[in-house]
């Protein structure tokens, strides 16, 4: 799934490609990713696009008139960047969800791969109008140690689940939570109430100190190959069975219905292993 850094690397290179360009038209190629209806999605045709920015994980084009063109691209979905396109019209099977046509001919194919499809598109005159973009809590880049501060106190949420909950940090998933764990030396089961000043800063550094790396790696490549490079990036995550870059021990996982989390045992449990199902707890 795109999180903070490739979804905020991505609003740069589409602000880059696509400011000041009018939209010739958007043609919707999967029934389910349109979201809204007023105002229609052929309002867009004819704007001028003024920038691309981010709320969380949600990619926000809007133009100079004042529509959002709001997208969440979910586990599967990404953005590519066409200098043309075929005359003959798009299929409507496969993973071709969206199409963005500019002035200039150029323009962006949204897809979404697997059969699950959860990529959302929205037709809106304020952001705010999304619940997805409502409910997010504060921006993890700009996150302070006295906002983190405040989130945890009191939370009976997990470190993992704490982390990757939108309402309370916006931006972060799966894949960058073990990264920030990894690095924090923390637990993915400590509860979030448990820590203590000391190690709030460390989870607050952790926070930017992956994010920030993560962004500047996802800047360096082309947006066809940011998903694929997210990867090379990770010292924890899908490396399960692998050696730990920090301490040499091997990484763990902990698999659930549809995702998994790794960590290492030595940096941060302990040495103790976590129980491999949904409602782990540490081993004794």
């Amino acid at each position: 799934m795109p999180e903070l850094p490739e979804v905020q690397a991505l609003a740069e290179r589409l602000t880059e490609t696509c400011a000041g360009h009018r939209l010739e038209r958007v043609e919707v190629l999967s029934v389910q990713v349109l979201k809204t209806f007023d105002p229609p999605v052929q309002a867009l045709d004819g704007q001028t696009v003024q920038a691309v920015g981010r709320h969380g994980k949600f990619l926000d084009l809007r133009t100079t008139d004042g529509l959002h063109l709001v997208l969440h691209l979910a586990r599967a979905g990404w953005v590519h960047r066409r200098a043309s396109f075929p005359a003959k019209p798009p299929s409507r099977r496969g993973p071709l969800a969206l199409r963005l046509v500019l002035d200039d001919g150029s323009g962006y194919d949204i897809t979404e791969q697997g059969t699950t499809k959860r990529l959302a598109a929205y037709v809106v005159a304020d952001p705010a109008l999304v619940p997805g973009v409502t409910r997010l809590g504060p921006d993890a880049l700009t996150l302070t140690v006295e906002q983190l501060t405040r989130l945890a106190t009191g939370s009976r949420q997990r470190l993992k689940t704490f982390l990757t909950d939108q309402a309370v940090i916006a931006g972060i998933g799966n894949a960058y939570s073990d990264e920030i764990l990894h690095a924090a030396r923390l637990s993915p089961y400590a509860l979030a109430s448990s820590l203590d000043a000391e190690r709030l800063t460390a989870l607050h550094a952790a926070v930017h100190q992956v994010l920030t790396a993560a962004l500047d790696h996802a800047r360096a490549v082309p947006p066809d190959g940011m998903k694929a490079e997210k990867r090379s990036g990770l010292a924890v995550h899908g490396r399960s069975g692998e050696t730990c870059p920090v301490c040499g021990d091997t990484v763990r996982s902990v698999n659930f219905a549809d995702s998994s989390l790794e960590y290492c045992p030595t940096c941060q449990t302990g040495g103790r292993t976590l129980a491999d199902r949904r409602l782990s707890r540490l081993l004794k």
